[in-house]
């Protein structure tokens, strides 16, 4: 039986890359991590595996992440990870050269960067190539009618970035983006467990903790605890500590203070009837920090409109890739089913 072409959508993240095939669905979510042998420069692990290394490895292992702050970090481990990710599709019966595939980008990456990982995916047989911003598909997969003259805000809190877009008739009219999201959180509970318990924790213990107790509400009505092990800055011997919410609870407000004032910045970017089909429609919000405890009522207060949080907020922007698969290079037109 002959192979056919797919229609494939790539959401190359920070945190994770996930795959969504036509007709098969989300058929890949891993982290976005490789691991090369130091000596050869092969690719030993990708994806899941790579993970699992991270903090454990030796002098002759080097882990990388292919994208960080919402760029790409290394294009040489960008290709190794979207060879890998092909190489897993691959085992649908797939012709790419008959398939179309598109990858859905951040905002910060640029022009030169979306040339190259084109470049890249053509080089290993996928002709039919294209990019378009992570909030499009995003807002897409969340449910929201883009192609609509009613304007719709998506606030997309991701690993490397935060990015902000309004939506009308098929495209962004106002866009903008900070390094203020996921992995800036991590980084910051980092700081404060070494400089308030002489505590050293890897990124993995502070996402744990970050997922586990962290919190935007303010007040809390029972102050959670989680126990960490890190080394001890002082002896250099394992220690371990008990951290409640309320002790990292200023770190999720300073950070959201930055978000809501891009938030701010790209409202008053806005034309006046844009503004009005916010104040209506309210805003979305997108990615692994949509599932922040307490986020719909702090950004509420904040910003003075109603927010709500997307269904599906870790998978949207793949999922929002069917759509732009199917409305191929024409977006002010609403595509078909």
């Amino acid at each position: 039986m002959a192979k056919k072409g797919l229609k494939i959508g790539v959401d190359l993240g920070t945190m994770n890359t996930l795959v969504y095939i036509d007709g098969h669905g989300v058929i890949f979510n891993e982290p976005s991590m490789v691991a090369f042998d130091r000596n050869t420069n092969k690719l030993i692990a990708a994806g899941s595996e790579a993970s699992q290394m991270a903090g454990k490895t030796h002098r002759h292992i080097r882990l990388v992440k292919p994208m960080e702050g919402g760029v790409v970090s290394e294009l040489d481990a960008t290709g190794s990870l979207l060879k890998y990710v092909l190489g897993r599709v691959n085992t649908i019966d797939v012709d790419f050269k008959r398939s179309t595939l598109l990858i859905c980008y951040p905002t910060a990456i640029s022009k030169i960067e979306m040339n190259a990982m084109i470049d890249l995916a053509k080089r290993m047989g996928v002709y039919d190539v294209f990019m378009e911003k992570e909030i499009k598909a995003g807002a897409l997969g969340a449910g929201i009618d883009i192609f609509s003259p009613d304007a719709a805000m998506v606030v997309d809190i991701g690993g490397g970035t935060t990015d902000i877009g309004i939506l009308s008739l098929g495209d962004i009219v106002v866009s903008d983006s900070i390094r203020t999201a996921g992995n800036y959180l991590d980084s910051e509970i980092e700081k404060f467990v070494k400089q308030k318990y002489q505590l050293l924790i890897g990124s993995q213990t502070s996402e744990k903790i970050k997922i586990e107790i962290g919190t935007l509400k303010k007040d809390i009505p029972s102050d959670k605890e989680i126990t960490v092990g890190g080394r001890d800055l002082k002896t250099g011997l394992p220690r371990k500590i008990t951290l409640k919410q309320s002790d990292i609870t200023h770190i999720f407000e300073e950070a959201f203070e930055r978000i809501e004032n891009i938030i701010r910045k790209v409202l008053m970017a806005a034309p006046p009837e844009i503004s009005s089909d916010i104040y209506k429609k309210g805003i979305v919000i997108n990615g692994g920090g949509a599932l922040i405890d307490g986020i719909k009522e702090h950004m509420e207060h904040s910003l003075k409109l109603k927010v709500s949080i997307a269904e599906n907020p870790l998978t949207s922007i793949v999922v929002g890739s069917k759509l732009l698969l199917r409305n191929r290079g024409n977006y002010l037109v609403k595509p078909i089913d």
